[in-house]
C-alpha cells in the first residue's frame, strides 16, 4: 500500500500557516483602561461585564477621548433609541452597509449582533455576504434596497423611493432612522479602514449556539 498521498499531506503547510494575526484594535495604538477618562473607562468596564470583553471600536475610539463621546452617543441613539425600525433591522442595516464598504470590522461586529437580536444566523450571515440574495422579507428588502441606495455616491432620495417605503408601511421618520444608520456606518466603516480596526475573535462565535446568545 503506497504511503505517497499521506506523506504528501504531511509535508503541506497548516491552513493559513505563516500569516501574520494582527489583535492591535487600532494601527494608531490605545489607551489602557487606567489611562482613560472616568467615563469611557466605565463605559469599556461595563461593556466587558456584559459581553466578557471589550469591543475593538472602544478601545480604539478612546484615544481621542471627544471624539469617543460623539460617535458613542450618536450610535447608541441610531442603534438603542426609540425608531419604528426594530435593533435587528437597523444592525441589519449595518451588516448591509458595512459589507458594501468592505469593512471587516463592522460586518463581523454587527454580524454577530444581527444573529443575536434577529434570532435567524443563516439569514445574517446572508446579509454579511450579499443581502440582495438573502431569504429577506418584503419589509426588511425595502429596508436595505433604501440603504444601499444611502450608501450611493452623490445620493440624493427621491419622492417615489419614500412612497415606496410607505407602501411597506415606513413612515418619513422610518426613512430618516434608515438613512442615518446607512450614514453614520458609512462613516463608521470608513474610520475603520484608516485605524484598520480589527474584530475582537469572540465576534465570530456570537449567536451561533444557544449558549452564545
Amino acid at each position: 500500500m503506497s504511503h505517497a498521498g499521506t506523506s504528501l499531506r504531511n509535508s503541506q503547510p497548516a491552513f493559513n500557516e505563516g500569516a501574520e494575526h494582527n489583535a492591535a484594535p487600532s494601527r494608531f495604538g490605545a489607551p489602557a483602561l487606567d489611562e482613560m477618562p472616568d467615563d469611557i473607562r466605565a463605559i469599556c468596564e461595563a461593556s466587558r461585564t456584559k459581553i466578557g470583553f471589550v469591543p475593538n471600536v472602544f478601545l480604539a475610539y478612546a484615544k481621542r477621548p471627544e471624539h469617543f463621546r460623539a460617535f458613542m452617543h450618536y450610535h447608541d441613539l441610531l442603534m438603542k433609541g426609540p425608531s419604528g425600525l426594530s435593533r435587528a433591522e437597523r444592525e441589519a442595516i449595518v451588516v448591509a452597509v458595512s459589507a458594501e464598504n468592505d469593512c471587516l470590522y463592522c460586518v463581523t461586529a454587527h454580524g454577530a449582533a444581527l444573529r443575536i437580536l434577529g434570532k435567524d444566523a443563516a439569514v445574517a450571515d446572508q446579509v454579511a455576504i450579499n443581502w440582495r440574495t438573502a431569504d429577506l422579507a418584503p419589509r426588511l428588502r425595502a429596508i436595505l434596497t433604501f440603504a444601499s441606495r444611502v450608501n450611493e455616491p452623490g445620493f440624493a432620495a427621491t419622492d417615489r423611493e419614500l412612497a415606496e417605503l410607505k407602501s411597506f408601511g415606513l413612515s418619513d421618520d422610518d426613512a430618516w432612522d434608515i438613512a442615518a444608520v446607512a450614514a453614520f456606518f458609512g462613516l463608521s466603516n470608513r474610520m475603520a479602514g484608516l485605524m484598520d480596526m480589527r474584530p475582537n475573535p469572540q465576534f465570530y462565535a456570537m449567536g451561533r449556539t444557544a449558549e452564545t446568545r
